[in-house]
């Protein structure tokens, strides 16, 4: 099991605090704290946040509790604004409008939609930060060459799953452009480091083993870079959903503007039957 960077353990059952009857601290938060006409964001004034940071060092100290450097600063905002959007490839954008297209009066059930068709095959980095933090511990508990571990992960994930995430995509079958973008603007920034080299073995291990080209997709490329960054699979995959809203927001604007009320899929767009010929119910029944 691959060791992630996590929080405090040590964590209290319900059951605990109904047999103490101490609920002191049942609802604790280190992240803000709000008095009368005050609000503290990770101990820091609201209003020195506002003043003196961006829109990307405000949202990593709200996330780690600590202000970033420039480069991290930097670098994690690559990864928040090269997603956008590509049309309808994502099935995330599809639900979004789907669901505007019912309830075109308010935006928010199809932008809840969006974000909850986001997951392991609509876009979510979490897999492939799974697998490269899991290659790491495996390099360092065997003290593995990179080319070994990688070797080693795309054997294990072939043979349990029949794929490795991070690659491939369906209409990008030679560059994926925004995993090529973010994968140089994080190299140009320093922020390609050993993880995310690791990554690269991986696609290098795939691709002799396959014996054809594969590319790396966005997913792929968001997962190493935030793994050098020092995230948690589990942040990762909701900073993914949060990052993508942008795009779920414009188009479930889009679709309650200008869209079709109830969309609906006809045979000439794909429908078709497949089941059994019309039958009747026999008479002695």
């Amino acid at each position: 099991m691959a060791t992630y960077p996590r929080g405090p353990k040590g964590r209290r059952s319900i059951g605990d605090f109904m047999k103490s009857g101490d609920w002191n601290d049942y609802w604790t938060t280190r992240i803000s704290r709000a008095e009368g006409g005050r609000i503290w964001v990770r101990g820091y004034p609201l209003e020195e946040i506002v003043e003196k940071l961006s829109y990307a060092e405000a949202m990593w100290l709200l996330l780690r509790g600590e202000l970033p450097t420039k480069q991290q600063a930097a670098i994690w905002e690559l990864t928040m604004k090269v997603a956008m959007d590509q049309q309808f490839i994502s099935s995330a954008a599809c639900a979004a409008r789907f669901v505007a297209s019912a309830h075109p009066e308010s935006p928010i059930p199809g932008v809840a939609a969006g974000i909850l068709a986001h997951g392991s095959v609509t876009g979510s980095p979490r897999p492939a930060a799974e697998m490269i933090y899991g290659a790491h511990e495996l390099m360092q508990r065997e003290g593995l060459s990179r080319e070994n571990a990688a070797a080693r992960i795309v054997d294990r994930y072939l043979q349990e799953q029949g794929t490795v995430p991070g690659f491939g995509h369906p209409i990008h079958k030679e560059t994926e452009p925004r995993a090529e973008l973010l994968r140089r603007k994080a190299q140009e920034l320093g922020g390609w480091g050993e993880k995310a080299q690791l990554f690269e073995a991986i696609h290098a291990a795939l691709r002799q083993r396959l014996g054809k080209p594969l590319p790396v997709n966005l997913a792929g490329v968001v997962a190493a870079v935030h793994c050098e960054l020092g995230f948690d699979p589990v942040e990762i995959e909701a900073l993914a959903a949060v990052g993508y809203g942008y795009a779920i927001v414009a188009h479930v604007v889009e679709e309650i503007k200008e869209g079709v009320p109830l969309r609906v899929i006809p045979d000439a767009l794909g429908a078709k039957y497949i089941g059994p010929a019309e039958r009747h119910i026999p008479d002695d029944r």
